[in-house]
């Protein structure tokens, strides 16, 4: 097996899982009871937090665990709007978001808030200087992602912070860091945002937990109200084993200037290949995250070349795992042509990827064309 759709998820790294079954055989008790497993339980939450927190460059207590990135990302955009309610509703996006933000903004559209979508430059990244002229001194709410889970566009929080700060004093800034977690240096206090969001399974911790960094200070009303956990704004029993898994896989994360070398040589070796077949052709943003490839099969749809790999054992994906074979948004609003939207594959990287497992999808890639041509011909 080849997988190289680490973008859509990531295999649970052993780590995680020791961390995790210690906890579900041991520790295995309510952080909110009073007795001695309690008390294990929640040690283990707050070594989790600590982690967390040591990963995102922020303080233990401004992290909020939640159930995933999506409820993550809907806890900062709707729970952060509705603490803005006596503000102008007026609020910045673009239009390159995940799913999970794209539709909290439609949400808040429908509530009578004006959105504003800036629209990528053709390589698909948004500058600050863009987002900071869809900005005025109404604009209360600004949500701009880290690392584009689509093509890779690494935009530059720390500039667009600086930016908008100085249009819209007020505005509370959020960023979808999902995609960027665990693979690229995140700094939350040192950048200046107000909330970020990460997601467990895109960083070998389990599916089903995420976390929320909230600036200490900014106010956020709860969307699951209950016995009042994570300082209030997630009700529910934490799912301990779930939180010590991102707590160990964030713990285990490599020095990230040794992950940034290996995954340049991968992309490297991927694109001097795939560079040599006519059909393909490359997007590549620039300055952006080297562990997400982005190409189109010119002629072929994205399921068909999909379906041949995967019949070979190597895993990819045609764009969000979360559209659901949709044709790309993302892409779309770069003004790709129809025939590369249509034809779009993403490669994407992890830990454990190899030069083999990239040889092999380079390989299959061009037996594919020879096969899919030949039938298109017969």
């Amino acid at each position: 097996m080849v997988y190289l759709d680490n973008s859509a998820t990531t295999v649970v790294c052993p780590e995680a899982i020791r961390r995790m079954v210690q906890v579900m055989s041991e520790d295995f008790g309510n952080p909110s009871s009073l007795h001695t497993k309690g008390i294990d339980a929640e040690r283990a939450v707050t070594q989790a937090r600590q982690d967390v927190a040591s990963l995102l460059g922020a303080k233990p207590q401004e992290i909020v665990f939640t159930s995933g990135g999506t409820e993550a990302n809907n806890l900062a955009i709707l729970g952060g709007a509705a603490a803005k309610n006596r503000q102008p509703h007026v609020a910045v996006t673009t239009a390159i978001e995940h799913p999970s933000v794209a539709a909290c903004f439609d949400e808040l559209e429908k509530q009578g808030w004006t959105v504003i979508r800036v629209l990528p430059e053709p390589d698909g990244t948004v500058s600050a200087e863009a987002v900071a002229r869809a900005c005025t001194a109404d604009t209360t709410l600004v949500s701009v992602m880290t690392v584009n889970n689509e093509t890779g566009a690494h935009m530059d929080i720390p500039a667009i912070v600086s930016r908008v700060r100085k249009v819209a004093p007020r505005a509370l800034i959020h960023t979808d860091a999902v995609q960027a977690a665990g693979k690229v240096w995140i700094k939350a206090e040192k950048w200046g945002v107000d909330l970020l969001s990460v997601s467990g399974h895109k960083l070998h911790a389990p599916k089903g937990i995420g976390a929320l960094y909230i600036r200490k200070g900014v106010r956020v009303l709860p969307r699951v109200l209950g016995g009042g956990q994570e300082s209030g704004l997630r009700s529910g029993t934490e799912p301990v084993p779930a939180i010590v898994g991102l707590g160990a896989a964030a713990a285990a994360v490599e020095p990230f200037a040794k992950q940034q070398a290996a995954y340049a040589h991968l992309r490297a070796l991927l694109t001097e290949q795939v560079r040599r077949i006519p059909e393909v052709r490359l997007h590549e943003p620039q300055n952006g995250v080297p562990y997400i490839v982005n190409l189109s099969v010119l002629g072929f749809r994205s399921e068909t070349v999909l379906h041949f790999l995967a019949a070979r054992g190597i895993f990819v994906s045609s764009g969000s795992a979360c559209s659901k074979g949709k044709q790309s948004g993302v892409l779309t609003a770069m003004g790709l042509p129809e025939a590369e939207v249509d034809s779009s594959l993403r490669i994407s990287f992890c830990r454990y990827t190899t030069e083999a497992d990239v040889q092999a999808f380079c390989d299959a890639l061009r037996e594919a064309m020879q096969t899919l041509q030949r039938r298109q011909n017969a």
